[in-house]
């Protein structure tokens, strides 16, 4: 059952009375998983809490309601010159999800994950109490939370450090790889000259070609560096849907000749290098966000997202990955690798220092035996799935991936012994 709520009597009272299949929160609902689902239990929609508390605009530092969006924060703050500390692909997503789910994106080799900008949060807990945690403050709750995905309580409030900018657009570089090669060798030599990367690759690909990628670069303008006409504007922001996608999308039309062709024309449009190209924050951050239900195009089966991280010196892993990926014939056209930086004290924080790669595979014959091989590559690389993307994987593979969930489920236990706060994630990987 999904219940709205707007304050903390609301929620303790739910809490309370959640009964045996207990309660998890859930935010915008832009998990691909089951993290916030609970079949035959309570779900609470935070989404109505979404008041910002107060800011300080010497420091940065903003106290928000958990059901606020990144969405509005950008609205509210780029105008005055702040930026959120860290995005994924899409802004449609609340702080209190953010830290659930501990996310990530193009910043991760220089700033971390979401978690790692929370000065603190309270949490509402099985008992009906509120606490006030932090690094430094109950650190193993702290830790448990992020990337805890909801199942040590409920996040009710956050305070988030910001990031200064001079103006709303991105200087962008671009440059075309023709292989997995020269993108690994591109990103490794000159990922610490940029603030934000990722590569876009085409996952049908094959032979010479497999891993070709588009790969772009950049960081916020300064001031001086915006043309003139927009100087007089310098931190204009509209972040907005353009167009939506009619639901009148058949089975079938995303197959391998249509995405083959898209993925062909998107590597070719590309230029092979091009330097600073000034770029708004929704075109370099979040353009699936400008397509209203993009995921439509998947039609009525629908599709898979599977993410996954390998350590560094595991390159022969990825290279595995993507050679059965190629071979099995994945239709996807979003498909993103990334470098992460060192990972944080997160039990089940998914980052890890190594490359990541996401994509979207549309639901089709022989997709959950390729994924679980995948599954069986990833550990033997001793590397790691996203919660917050899987929908999917076996518990016994689960548990080979986190070092820390002993550690997760001890705090869970301490926490909630009866185990109020609960998903269908969690009795699919008994967490």
């Amino acid at each position: 059952m999904l219940t709205p709520v707007h304050d903390d009597d609301q929620v303790r009272s739910i809490v309370r009375d959640a009964g045996e299949r207990g309660v998890v929160a859930r935010g915008l609902a832009r998990s691909y998983g089951d993290a916030a689902q609970n079949a035959g239990g309570h779900v609470l929609d935070m989404t109505a809490a979404d008041r910002v508390l107060a800011f300080d605009p010497e420091t940065g530092l903003v106290e928000v309601e958990a059901g606020i969006s990144l969405d509005e924060l950008m609205n509210r703050f780029v105008p005055q010159g702040f930026f959120v500390p860290v995005t994924p692909g899409t802004r449609l997503v609340t702080v209190g999800g953010a830290i659930g789910a501990d996310i990530h994106g193009k910043n991760h080799h220089v700033a971390g994950s979401f978690a790692q900008h929370v000065r603190w949060l309270d949490l509402l807990t099985a008992d009906g109490e509120v606490r006030r945690v932090s690094p430094e403050q109950e650190p193993d709750v702290f830790w448990a939370t992020a990337g805890g995905m909801g199942l040590t309580g409920v996040i009710l409030r956050a305070q988030v450090q910001l990031k200064r900018i001079e103006t709303s657009r991105c200087l962008v570089d671009t440059d075309r790889t023709p292989d997995l090669d020269s993108l690994m060798t591109l990103l490794s030599e000159t990922d610490h000259l940029y603030e934000y990367s990722v590569a876009w690759i085409d996952t049908l690909a094959k032979g010479r070609r497999m891993g070709r990628s588009v790969v772009t670069r950049g960081r916020f303008a300064t001031l001086d560096e915006l043309p003139q006409k927009r100087r007089t504007d310098p931190l204009a922001y509209r972040g907005s849907i353009k167009l939506s996608v009619p639901d009148v999308f058949p089975p079938g039309l995303l197959n391998l000749a249509t995405v083959a062709a898209f993925n062909e024309v998107w590597y070719r449009k590309a230029p092979t290098r091009k330097r600073d190209q000034l770029q708004s924050i929704p075109t370099f951050f979040h353009p699936l966000d400008a397509v209203g239900s993009w995921n439509r195009i998947y039609g009525p089966r629908g599709f898979v997202q599977y993410q996954f991280t390998v350590p560094f010196g595991q390159e022969e892993a990825m290279r595995e990955a993507l050679g059965r990926l190629s071979s099995f014939g994945t239709a996807s056209f979003l498909a993103v690798l990334k470098r992460f930086g060192p990972g944080n004290p997160g039990m089940l924080s998914y980052p890890s220092p190594g490359w990541t790669l996401a994509l979207d595979i549309p639901v089709q014959k022989g997709l959950a035996r390729l994924l679980d091989d995948l599954d069986g590559l990833v550990v033997a690389a001793e590397g790691r799935i996203y919660l917050a993307k899987d929908s999917r994987v076996r518990p016994e593979a689960f548990e080979r991936m986190y070092d820390r969930l002993a550690d997760f489920r001890a705090v869970r236990e301490r926490l909630d012994p009866d185990g109020v706060f609960t998903s269908d994630l969690a009795r699919r990987l008994s967490l």
